[in-house]
């Protein structure tokens, strides 16, 4: 049985979870992932630390308390023309894919939050086509000028 564990700016984590939880998102999430101190800026943000508008973590353990998903979403600060959340890294361990821990940690995002939810998807994600079953749909092209 799995367990999910939801931590906000009222119930942070310490810093070994924070640390155990981005470096098993940044060996889990792949070519989709970022550097480890991204992963931990946005974590930092979703605690709402030094001001932040905050959001949540959701993490998935196994019984026997080993870490086998992660969400980090944050809290945008805005509504109606941006969403209020934005889903910025989930991942599952890589033996347990397609046993429905990704859609434990989404349904359970998608309930904590109190507004819209956006995300980024690689086309070629094959958790894109969880997302589209979950109700999000493909509303832009996203575009970036990198400076």
């Amino acid at each position: 049985m799995i367990t999910l564990d939801t931590y906000t700016e009222k119930n942070r984590m310490n810093n070994e979870q924070k640390n155990e939880t981005a470096g098993f998102l940044f060996h889990h999430l792949e070519a989709y992932g970022d550097p480890e101190h991204d992963i931990l800026k946005a974590m930092d943000y979703s605690s709402g630390e030094q001001d932040t508008p905050g959001g949540f973590i959701i993490t998935a353990k196994n019984p026997s308390g080993k870490t086998v998903g992660a969400v980090v979403v944050n809290r945008t600060g805005m509504s109606g023309y941006i969403p209020e959340y934005i889903l910025v890294y989930i991942a599952t361990d890589k033996e347990l894919r397609g046993q429905g821990v990704g859609k434990l940690l989404m349904q359970k995002a998608i309930d904590a939050a109190d507004g819209d939810i956006a995300l980024h998807c690689e086309p070629e994600n094959p958790a894109r086509h969880l997302y589209e079953k979950l109700g999000f749909t493909s509303k832009y092209i996203e575009m970036r000028l990198k400076k």
